[in-house]
């Protein structure tokens, strides 16, 4: 990354001195804007709470010109969720990537905290900020409401200290710019959440250390180890250039790496066949002219498991192994023929390993080492049989899942984010073919069921260029349905897509119950009174092929400027065979008997 951040520009010498000149402006929540803006973070997204009003009139203060916009939120679970598809909006358009949510003590912090944790996982620069207690009541032996009732404070910290990378408490100005910054730059460096509590007499309060124009961030670029990238660069080369069918296969680190491009320069010198895992689905341009689809075990792209599990060797750039990803860890992948690239480590076979080189500079050099291998993807294109195409439905008949899924690959373009969400719409959505620019969100690692519904507002506030078409289940909705409100609220023109299949689907498949049966709701009727005449929005109840059909062409054609949701109603057993699988195997390995004493 740039060592210098700040996208604000530097003041006029002018400006300085009104700065100086206007103490009501230097405050610490003005700083706090400021800072936010900075790192890109334009948009807050905040549920108001007694602890946090003051903080709010002074985040807005300055105007989203100079300053944030506040976008209220139903809820602090969705404001945090909302943050997490904000700050993934941003670091693919080549920002930052921070997003940010502010919330009350306790009952808004302990809220958001999920979705904190899912931001945690997902490596994923979120800033929490919350109004805390008066600083006077510090210490005090005070009871306050909005805690558990004990005169401790602490509860709320101390639960964030597991699922953000810095904590700061602010409770007096004399360091509240030295925490603030820190906290910030933190989060940019480390790519993880941070968490900012903020005494709620303080935020209007001026004070010398703040700044109309405080200085700009300047972080020290991290750097490779020369030696130790020169010795890993040249131990890989042989490692590849001694195998016969080498492959090459992305993973979800990449992203916090900034390694995507170096991935490209390496698979076009390589000519090795490319392939990515489930959650680095849209991390690497799959117009490639050797991307051969997603490794996923037992439910890959059809072809492209038989191509990477009888290779000799295979390299792996930021993977992540979680039971998930390995369907039930029953890849078929043998470590001492792997290379597993991690953002600041290689490790070669059984090793040797070598530490402190940054994934980008290793694969940026080994793609000038590495020899040309086309072999293995020579073999690809032997065995590869072009997908067939799903048969268009007779009239009347109900509608199915993979006919759905067809239309929806002619509705993709660069302008597009596709966004699924936890459950049957992760392996549906895996097969979809993404057009050059195309984006891509999901939360694998995390895996938290109504994580879309707040991430495709985060993401469409950040992405104005891009149209969001999200992909979620009807028990995933009833968790966060209130954030399409927001939606509409903001003018977005997000496509919902609302599987409605009567229950939690994946859920059934890994270990089936009458609990997975959920109440059915009248969806459309349900966003229709979120719109409530305000605002643009289209809805529509689809039932077989050619009603799928006229909804599509209204919300590309005359309803493209409107949140438009599309319920669409499938049988509850129509699930793709990749989940059935999936979900056989993950149920194997969580029902494993506990290991004999």
């Amino acid at each position: 990354m740039d060592a210098k951040i700040g996208s604000i520009p530097p003041p006029t010498a002018a400006a300085s001195t009104t700065a100086a000149a206007s103490p009501r402006e230097a405050t610490l929540g003005r700083h706090l804007a400021r800072r936010l803006a900075e790192v890109g973070a334009r948009d807050v997204f905040t549920v108001p709470g007694d602890f946090n009003l003051t903080l709010l009139d002074e985040l807005e203060a300055d105007g989203p010109e100079n300053g944030v916009r506040l976008i209220g939120c139903c809820n602090e679970l969705n404001a945090a969720y909302a943050a997490d598809g904000y700050a993934r909006a941003r670091a693919g358009a080549g920002g930052v990537g921070v997003g940010a949510c502010a919330v009350t003590f306790t009952v808004g912090g302990l809220s958001a905290i999920n979705a904190v944790a899912g931001a945690f996982s997902e490596n994923l620069p979120v800033v929490c900020v919350v109004g805390g207690p008066n600083s006077n009541d510090y210490g005090s032996n005070r009871i306050l409401h909005h805690t558990i009732g004990v005169p401790d404070f602490t509860q709320e910290l101390r639960c964030f200290q597991n699922v953000t990378c810095y904590q700061a408490v602010i409770n007096n100005l004399e360091d509240a710019h030295e925490q603030i910054d820190t906290a910030i730059s933190t989060a940019v460096k480390e790519s993880k959440p941070v968490y900012i509590s903020i005494s709620c007499n303080l935020p209007s309060i001026p004070h010398p250390t703040f700044s109309r124009h405080p200085v700009p961030f300047f972080l020290s670029p991290r750097l490779s180890n020369q030696m130790n990238l020169e010795a890993a660069v040249e131990a890989a080369a042989a490692f590849l250039d001694k195998a016969v069918k080498p492959v090459l296969v992305g993973g979800p680190k990449m992203r916090v790496a900034k390694a995507c491009k170096a991935f490209v320069e390496l698979a076009d010198a390589c000519g090795y066949p490319v392939a990515v895992m489930p959650s680095a689905k849209g991390l690497v341009p799959e117009h490639h002219l050797r991307f051969i689809g997603t490794y996923w075990g037992a439910v890959s792209t059809p072809f492209c498991a038989e191509i990477i599990e009888s290779a000799d060797a295979y390299l792996f750039a930021g993977p992540i192994f979680n039971d998930y990803s390995s369907v039930g860890y029953s890849l078929l992948l043998k470590k001492e023929k792997a290379i597993f690239v991690q953002p600041d480590r290689v490790v070669i076979g059984h090793g040797p390993a070598f530490g402190c080189i940054l994934m980008k500079d290793f694969l940026h050099a080994l793609a000038s080492r590495v020899n040309k291998n086309i072999a293995a993807h020579e073999n690809y294109c032997r065995i590869f049989v072009p997908p067939g195409e799903p048969l268009s439905s007779k009239p009347g008949e109900p509608l199915r899942v993979n006919v759905l899924f067809k239309h929806v690959q002619k509705m993709l373009t660069s302008n597009s984010t596709v966004i699924p969400e936890t459950g049957d719409s992760w392996f549906n959505c895996q097969k979809l073919k993404l057009p050059e620019g195309c984006g891509y969100e999901f939360q694998m690692q995390y895996g938290s069921i109504g994580w879309s519904v707040g991430a495709t507002l985060g993401y469409a506030q950040a992405a104005k260029d891009k149209r969001v078409l999200a992909f979620i289940g009807d028990g995933s909705f009833q968790v966060t349905a209130q954030e399409v409100s927001t939606m509409i609220r903001w003018g977005h023109n997000t496509i919902i897509f609302l599987i409605n299949n009567g229950g939690y689907t994946i859920e059934v498949e890994i270990h089936d119950g009458p609990y997975n049966i959920i109440k059915n709701w009248n969806y459309t009727g349900v966003v229709e009174a979120f719109h409530n005449g305000e605002g643009k929005c289209y809805t529509a109840k689809v039932r077989t092929e050619e009603e799928l059909k006229k909804a599509i062409e209204a919300s590309l054609g005359p309803k493209k400027d409107c949140l438009c949701f599309i319920e669409v109603i499938v049988h509850k057993d129509d699930t793709s065979k990749e989940l059935l699988e999936w979900g056989s195997r993950v149920s194997a390995a969580n029902s494993r008997p506990p290991n004999p004493q």
